[in-house]
C-alpha cells in the first residue's frame, strides 16, 4: 500500500510539473510575441528614419558643421529629462542583475531622437544600442502584470527582440540577450522568451517592409595548418582591437567628465569629431559606414580605415552622443580583416567576415551570439573560421568590453578568477 501511495504521489507531481510547464510555455509564447511585435515595430520605424537621415546627411555634407549643435541638443535632453536613463544599455544590464524600478518609457523617444540627431549631423555611431534599449524599455512596461521574479525575463526578451530586428539575425539576437549580461555564462531560464521574441521581432520588422544589408556568402575553405595559424593570429588581433576600442571609449568618457556641465561634453566632442573629418576631407567614417563594410569584402583596404573609424567612434560615443557600438565594430573588424589579407594567406572576404564578427565578439563578450550572426549573414560553409575568430577574440579582449555593467560570471582564464562576480567597471 505504501508503495502504491508513493507511486500516486509521484505521478501527481509529474502531472503538476507538466501542467506548470505547459502554462509557462503558453503564457510566455503570448508575452514574447507581444514583446517581439513591439520591438520589431519600433525597430522598423527606427531603421526607416535612420535611412532617411543618412540620405539627407549624404546629400548635405555641410551639415557636419552642425554636429556640436546636435550634441548640445542631445546633452540637454538627457540632462533635463533623462538622468535616470543616460546609462543606456548599462541601465538595462543593472536592472537584470538587481531589479529595482521599471525603466521609464521616456527612454524610447530620448534614445531614438538622440541617435537620429547623431547620424543626421555626421557622428560616427551605430544603431544596435537604440534598438536594444527601445525593445527592453517597451517590454518592461508589461512587468506590472508579472511576478517580480520574472521581470528579468521580459528585459532579456526585449533586448533579444531589439537586436534581432535591427540586424535581421534572430538566432544571434536570441543568444545575445542570454549571453550579454553575464560574461562567460548563459542564463537558460530566459531561453524561451528570448528566442520567441527574437523570431517575432525579426518577422515583424520584415513584415513592415524593412530590409537589411546583404553580405556575400563565404565559400568553404579546407582547414590547413597555415589557415589555422592565420585564424588564431587574426582572432588575437581582433580581440586586442576590441579591447583597445572599449578602453579608449571608457577613457574618453572619464576625461570628458571633467567638464562639469554634462550638455557641454558632446558640444566639445562634436567640435573635435567635425574638425577631424574636415581635416581628413572625407565623410567615409561618418554614421554607420555600411558601404565601407561591404567594400571590405570586395578588395583589400588600408589599415587607416579601421584605425580612423575606431578613434572617431570612440570619441563620438565617449563624449555622449547616442547610437550604438556594434555596427562601427563591424566596420572596424571587417576593415581590419581586409587589411590583414596583405599578410595572411586567407581570402580577403573570409578575413573581412572573421573580423566582422570577431571584433564584436571581443568587445561585447558574446562569442556564441557572434558565431551565430556569422552563420546567419555569411552562411555555414566558413563556420569553423568564423567560430575560431570569435572564440580567440573573446579570450584576447580580456575582462574588458563596451558594456561596463556586464557581470563576470565565469572568468576567461584561471588567473582572472578573482574577477568573478564583479562588474567590468569595477575592475579598473
Amino acid at each position: 500500500m505504501a508503495s502504491l501511495s508513493s507511486f500516486s504521489v509521484l505521478r501527481a507531481f509529474r502531472a503538476a510539473s507538466t501542467t506548470y510547464t505547459a502554462v509557462f510555455t503558453l503564457r510566455w509564447a503570448l508575452l514574447a510575441a507581444l514583446v517581439g511585435a513591439l520591438a520589431g515595430t519600433a525597430s522598423a520605424g527606427f531603421l526607416v528614419s535612420l535611412e532617411w537621415v543618412t540620405r539627407w546627411r549624404e546629400a548635405h555634407p555641410g551639415a557636419l558643421a552642425l554636429l556640436p549643435v546636435g550634441g548640445l541638443l542631445v546633452g540637454l535632453a538627457y540632462h533635463y529629462f533623462g538622468n535616470r536613463v543616460v546609462k543606456g544599455n548599462n541601465l538595462i544590464l543593472d536592472e537584470i542583475h538587481a531589479p529595482s524600478e521599471t525603466i521609464p518609457l521616456r527612454l524610447v523617444p530620448l534614445v531614438l531622437g538622440g541617435t537620429l540627431v547623431t547620424h543626421l549631423f555626421g557622428g560616427s555611431a551605430g544603431r544596435e544600442g537604440t534598438a536594444v534599449q527601445m525593445g527592453a524599455a517597451l517590454a518592461d512596461q508589461l512587468a506590472r502584470w508579472l511576478p517580480r521574479r520574472e521581470r528579468r525575463l521580459l528585459l532579456i526578451a526585449g533586448m533579444s527582440g531589439g537586436f534581432a530586428a535591427v540586424f535581421g539575425t534572430p538566432l544571434a539576437g536570441a543568444v545575445f540577450g542570454l549571453e550579454v549580461f553575464l560574461l562567460g555564462s548563459v542564463r537558460y531560464d530566459a531561453i524561451l522568451p528570448s528566442f520567441l521574441a527574437a523570431v517575432v521581432a525579426d518577422a515583424v520588422t520584415r513584415a513592415w517592409g524593412v530590409g537589411h544589408t546583404q553580405y556575400p556568402a563565404l565559400g568553404a575553405l579546407p582547414l590547413t595548418a597555415a589557415g589555422l595559424g592565420s585564424t588564431l593570429l587574426a582572432g588575437a588581433l581582433f580581440g586586442l582591437a576590441a579591447r583597445f576600442f572599449a578602453t579608449l571609449t571608457h577613457g574618453i568618457t572619464q576625461v570628458f567628465k571633467r567638464i562639469n556641465y554634462p550638455p557641454l561634453r558632446p558640444v566639445v566632442g562634436g567640435v573635435l569629431v567635425a574638425a577631424a573629418m574636415w581635416a581628413l576631407g572625407t565623410m567615409r567614417y561618418a554614421g554607420l559606414g555600411v558601404p565601407v563594410i561591404v567594400e571590405a569584402f570586395q578588395h583589400q583596404l588600408g589599415a587607416q580605415d579601421f584605425a580612423l573609424k575606431l578613434a572617431l567612434t570612440a570619441l563620438t560615443l565617449g563624449v555622449g552622443y547616442k547610437g550604438g557600438e556594434v555596427t562601427p565594430l563591424f566596420f572596424i573588424g571587417a576593415t581590419l580583416g581586409s587589411a590583414l589579407a596583405g599578410v595572411l594567406p586567407l581570402p580577403v572576404a573570409l578575413l573581412a567576415g572573421m573580423g566582422f564578427v570577431g571584433v564584436f565578439a571581443g568587445a561585447a563578450n558574446t562569442p556564441l551570439a557572434c558565431l551565430l550572426m556569422g552563420l546567419e549573414l555569411f552562411g555555414a560553409r566558413a563556420g569553423i573560421y568564423l567560430g575560431l575568430s570569435c572564440v580567440v577574440a573573446y579570450l584576447f579582449s580580456g575582462h574588458h568590453g563596451i558594456y561596463a555593467s556586464q557581470l563576470v560570471g565565469q572568468a576567461k582564464n584561471p588567473r582572472l578568477g578573482r574577477h568573478q562576480g564583479r562588474r567590468l567597471n569595477e575592475l579598473g
